[in-house]
């Protein structure tokens, strides 16, 4: 998904800096390739995965909402730990979906007005007005994307959060990490 999304930033924003070629071929089929990749990812995330430690429920973002309050007042408390994803992970993950999905719909939406292997163009699908809509949505999707992998970077290469990194690039945190972290029951060790 992320080589996908880089694919797209790339195709869609090198011509406009300046760098001309034939863009729009690359854009849709790594616009298709995403399309899947989401797909099965909901299907995985419905079928295999515990749809538990992704969900936000509201006492968790309360609980984490007051806890930085107290540290912003001064108040020391005790680190909470959390599940296997903390709040602000959550948090990033719903408004990442969001954004990949309306960059998908709208996305395909304009697809049906280039010629493909699969269909000859139809410009006329929606309407001028319907398509410069289309087109503000798609954009804004594409600059918040770019906003999230910055911000996505910048957590990442935090020294208190660098464990997140490894653990996304080897798939495992250790026990002394998810001990420290971790609420085991949240995030039962079976489940690990």
């Amino acid at each position: 998904m992320a080589a996908c999304i880089l694919v797209l930033l790339a195709t869609s924003l090198l011509p406009i800096f300046g760098l001309k070629f034939n863009w729009v071929e690359p854009h849709w089929i790594a616009g298709l390739i995403l399309t899947a990749a989401v797909l099965l990812h909901i299907v995985r995330a419905f079928t295999t995965l515990q749809m538990r430690n992704m969900w936000l429920g509201i006492d968790e973002f309360v609980t984490a909402a007051s806890r930085e309050l107290s540290t912003v007042s001064g108040k020391e408390i005790e680190s909470a730990r959390y599940g296997k994803y903390s709040v602000a992970q959550k948090v990033f993950h719903l408004a990442a979906s969001i954004v990949v999905l309306l960059a998908i719909v709208t996305g395909i939406i304009m697809m049906i007005g280039i010629d493909t292997p699969f269909w000859e163009r139809n410009p006329y699908f929606v309407s001028e007005r319907m398509r410069g809509l289309i087109f503000v949505i798609h954009g804004f999707a594409t600059l918040t994307s770019i906003t999230m992998i910055i911000v996505h970077i910048y957590f990442a290469i935090r020294p208190e959060k660098l464990y997140f990194t490894r653990s996304m690039i080897r798939g495992w945190v250790t026990r002394d990490e998810y001990e420290e972290n971790h609420d085991p029951i949240l995030w039962r060790e079976e489940d690990l």
